[in-house]
């Protein structure tokens, strides 16, 4: 199953799905992947400074890095190929274009939108009317 390649059916295809449970981003220069997997992250990165997590609240809580700035996770229901082309961007400008972050994860089967918890709803709102309505032209060239 290598996933969807072509924009236009990865936008019309796509069904944003928003997670109820907020996350933290945190970063840990003293604590290996092995030991993070305790806490149950839906994302791990080794970076030169540490690995960066991302926790569920409550996880996140009992290491007393609760009080981080909360995201939501929007899931693009859509199989979309590692070697898709446009998807990122398309969903990025939407949510730039209304002053929304975007921090997007790409994992094999779906690409997976963290966005601030006060802007969830709004940027599920935006995401589902792209779906719509599609990628403007002005935008694709």
């Amino acid at each position: 199953m290598p996933g969807e390649t072509d924009l236009d059916q990865l936008i019309s295809h796509m069904r944003p799905m928003l997670d109820p449970e907020p996350y933290v981003f945190c970063t840990f220069a003293g604590k290996s992947i092995a030991e993070l997997a305790a806490y149950e992250p839906v994302g791990l990165f080794a970076e030169t400074e540490g690995v960066s997590a991302i926790l569920p609240v409550e996880k996140a809580r009992a290491l007393g890095l609760a009080e981080a700035e909360w995201f939501r996770r929007i899931t693009l229901m859509v199989h979309s190929s590692l070697a898709a082309v446009g998807l990122t961007a398309a969903v990025s400008a939407t949510l730039a274009r209304a002053g929304i972050p975007a921090n997007v994860v790409a994992a094999f089967f779906h690409d997976h939108v963290f966005v601030p918890a006060a802007q969830a709803e709004e940027a599920l709102r935006l995401l589902t009317c792209l779906a719509e309505e599609g990628v403007p032209e002005a935008a694709q060239n």
